[in-house]
């Protein structure tokens, strides 16, 4: 980790604890070592920093690539391993970018819904995600938060100091028999596949 990373994972950790009652259940099936996919339900804002304390290490995550042009979050979220994404559209630099990282033997963060839920509700999932695991065969760690979407919901509402949890499931691995022959079908039922395993996930 850079001295940023480490700085913002610890204050991550501690606003956690502080605020939300943070817990991460199951984190002993974490994989902290090689290329690694975090698979996890987007539903707000808290979701990026609070995901990345459940690993020891730096991973990558994707943000908007708008929120750089902001002249402070242009200079920290690079710092911060952020890999810029273009949300209109399927922006290829970026999953190129994600497939460079992991076979860099690196962990990143994927959002398999694409977005932000309105209603706290898992979404269906993107191509996008199945993409990168049929051109890595990178493992994935299906992950579910709960308690995110009433503590910083989308479109408003302000922020709400309610318990926050992110249960942690069995690693999913993956054989070049899972990824052919490629297409677009192939990665919708890739990412379907992951997000079945997070669905299944509950905070008990």
């Amino acid at each position: 980790m850079n001295f940023y990373y480490w700085l913002g994972y610890h204050f991550s950790r501690l606003v956690g604890r502080l605020f939300f009652r943070f817990r991460v259940v199951h984190r002993e099936r974490m994989i902290q070592s090689g290329p690694v996919i975090l698979a996890m339900n987007h539903q707000s804002y808290l979701d990026p920093p609070l995901a990345g304390t459940t690993c020891d290490r730096a991973i990558y995550f994707l943000a908007r690539r708008t929120l750089l042009d902001a002249p402070l979050l242009g200079w920290l979220l690079p710092k911060l391993n952020v890999i810029p994404v273009n949300q209109e559209g399927v922006d290829r630099g970026a999953i190129k970018a994600l497939i460079r990282v992991l076979k860099a033997g690196n962990g990143v963060l994927v959002f398999p819904e694409g977005s932000r839920t309105l209603d706290g509700k898992l979404q269906p999932a993107e191509p996008g995600l199945g993409l990168v695991i049929a051109k890595t065969l990178a493992p994935v760690v299906p992950m579910r938060i709960f308690g995110a979407h009433e503590a910083l919901p989308r479109g408003g509402g302000g922020l709400h100091f309610v318990p926050i949890t992110i249960v942690i499931g069995e690693p999913i691995f993956f054989t070049a028999a899972d990824v052919g022959p490629p297409g677009k079908s192939l990665y919708w039922r890739l990412s379907e596949r992951v997000v079945d395993a997070i669905a299944a996930l509950r905070p008990n």
